[in-house]
């Protein structure tokens, strides 16, 4: 078991609907054609799969998709959607757990690798792509950019969403790379907010580079999103692509 938070059943049954934006065609489509691409007539491994979010339409694409899912929650609602045995679903944490055979492509996505808690971990979960990877395959993670620049002096708060119905914010120990994201969201119309919070360890594309060497893997490519565009200092997150020689 790794420092991963659980989660629980009540956050798996509400998760796709507050999440629905990221389900969107706009969203999914260039993520689609980003992986199926990379997979090419190969199988890939969806680490911390979740509820099925992008694994069940990439592998209603024709890829052959497996995944690792550390909540039994989580996959409960991914096995509602597809059966067992057109997309697998081990339980278990990203950075010990295997599962049989090798994969053209192993992905991450959507800051996931943030859950876990320390560096080792994280070193771990490229040590476990690299094991589950193919010569020349490709381990592909999505993770934003820490967005310290935007913390003043004396600072330690930083919103990511204000809207309506949501506010977002995370705070930051500087020392430790442990952001805390704060959630206060507008259940039903009676004025009520439900609060939530989760931790993560938060990392730096050139700390993820050193993680993938040690691990024995190339970096190939960083874009600053799934449509390709070029990665710059002004980008707000990187979809990063590292190759295991072949």
């Amino acid at each position: 078991m790794t420092s991963s938070e659980l989660w629980t059943r009540a956050t798996a049954d509400r998760y796709d609907a507050e999440e629905h934006e990221m389900s969107s065609g706009a969203v999914l489509g260039p993520t689609l054609d980003f992986l199926a691409e990379l997979a090419g007539d190969g199988r890939a491994l969806e680490f911390a799969i979740g509820t099925g979010r992008v694994g069940v339409p990439l592998r209603e694409r024709g890829v052959p998709v497996v995944g690792i899912e550390l909540s039994e929650h989580m996959a409960a609602v991914l096995r509602a959607k597809i059966d067992e045995d057109a997309l697998p679903v081990t339980l278990g944490d990203m950075a010990t757990t295997t599962v049989p055979g090798t994969f053209a492509l192993v992905y991450l996505v959507y800051n996931t690798i943030t859950n876990l808690l320390t560096q080792d971990e994280q070193v771990e979960c490229f040590r476990n792509a690299a094991r589950h990877l193919t010569p020349g395959g490709r381990f592909v993670i999505e993770l934003g950019v820490p967005p310290l620049r935007f913390l003043p002096p004396g600072q330690i708060a930083v919103p990511f969403d204000v809207s309506e119905r949501h506010l977002g914010f995370d705070t930051f120990d500087l020392v430790e790379q442990i952001l805390v994201s704060h959630h206060l969201t507008r259940d039903g119309d009676d004025g009520r907010y439900r609060r939530g919070s989760s931790r993560h360890r938060y990392a730096w594309p050139a700390e993820l580079d050193l993680m993938a060497r040690i691990a024995g893997l190339e970096l190939e490519l960083r874009v600053a999103d799934w449509d390709r565009a070029p990665f710059t200092q002004d980008s707000a997150k990187h979809i990063s692509v590292w190759r295991k020689p072949a």
